[in-house]
């Protein structure tokens, strides 16, 4: 928990905003406390260490020799700030947690992608419905019931932040990748279902990441193989594309994960990738938007993040107002 605080702390004082929405998982802890723990720890921390707090990496939950010297070395040398796993099975992935968090100096995330909760990624659990059947449920109460249990688990196993919900708007039948990730086709449905899941998460302590921003439900292409395109006018993003994110935010929840997409609507480089476009994370996102979370890339090792041999993803997208960078390229 003081790790979230401390990164939310940082995106808030480093920000300003026209009409920001702080979230609530910043706003109901006690401040002095929690600026003096974020003071400290900052002050003491070296330059490497604060630069290797903007990346998250994808590892594998695996105890062998050789993985975890590969997982040490990430946190011994360059200082990561979190950590995401591959599919693996509880009992390891917690040993393997439990190692990397004491030998980091500063503590690390650990993240979940749980769409449907741990099972979507651990062998063993509960299995949850996805959220194309929980977009058939009518008493939303269940869906944030739904959350609580599975921020529930994802206490037990040491983690602190879940990339869900996927609020995505399914309106497109061709699409090969979000599909049954979709809560529905209907933009008002969608964004109170994901709000619902969302409530869940973080009113257990769990920050919830809404993806992919500005919107991945219709391409007919997917974002790990190319760059897909969206070639919507202002107003139709903004009705339906953008809504889910625009009630996510207004609502205070916590974490934003930015997609990469091409959407000349909204920037108009050829072949951009919104996650690296600063008119879409920074200008969009934070200043028109609002919002004061923490804003996460999709994994940067994938072909929609890659299309340039020349360009260095981390960079790009740092420069254009990402907070954390997510599975950058070996």
């Amino acid at each position: 928990m003081r790790k979230i605080l401390t990164m939310l702390f940082c995106c808030v004082c480093l920000l300003t905003a026209k009409a920001q929405t702080i979230p609530n998982l910043y706003r109901n802890v006690d401040q002095t406390k929690m600026n003096h723990w974020v003071d400290s720890v900052f002050d003491s921390m070296t330059y490497d260490e604060r630069i290797g707090q903007l990346f998250m990496v994808i590892a594998d939950p695996k105890s062998d020799n050789r993985n975890m010297q590969r997982l040490m070395r990430y946190v011994n040398e360059i200082k990561i700030g979190g950590i995401l796993f591959h599919k693996g099975n509880p009992v390891t992935q917690a040993e393997v947690t439990n190692r990397l968090q004491k030998a980091s100096r500063v503590p690390m995330f650990v993240s979940l992608d749980g769409e449907w909760g741990l099972s979507m990624r651990l062998s063993g659990t509960t299995r949850f419905p996805k959220n194309m059947m929980l977009g058939a449920i009518e008493d939303n109460r269940l869906i944030t019931e739904y959350g609580k249990e599975v921020a529930r688990q994802c206490k037990e196993m040491g983690i602190q932040i879940n990339f869900a919900p996927d609020i995505d708007v399914n309106s497109n039948t061709d699409n090969p990748i979000i599909g049954l990730r979709s809560f529905g086709e209907n933009p008002q449905a969608v964004a109170e279902k994901g709000l619902a899941y969302a409530r869940g998460l973080e009113g257990e302590g769990i920050i919830s990441v809404s993806k992919h921003f500005p919107g991945h439900g219709d391409t007919a292409e997917d974002s790990h193989n190319t760059l897909p395109s969206v070639h919507h006018d202002l107003a139709r993003l903004d009705s339906v594309e953008l809504y889910p994110f625009k009630r996510y935010i207004y609502d205070g929840y916590a974490g934003v994960m930015t997609g990469h997409l091409y959407v000349p609507a909204l920037d108009k480089t050829r072949n951009l990738p919104s996650s690296f476009s600063r008119p879409i994370v920074t200008g969009l996102l934070k200043d028109k938007l609002g919002f004061r979370g923490l804003c996460f890339t999709d994994a940067l090792a994938m072909k929609g993040a890659t299309t340039s041999k020349s360009d260095n993803p981390s960079v790009k997208a740092l420069l254009a107002g990402n907070d954390i960078l997510l599975a950058p390229a070996a």
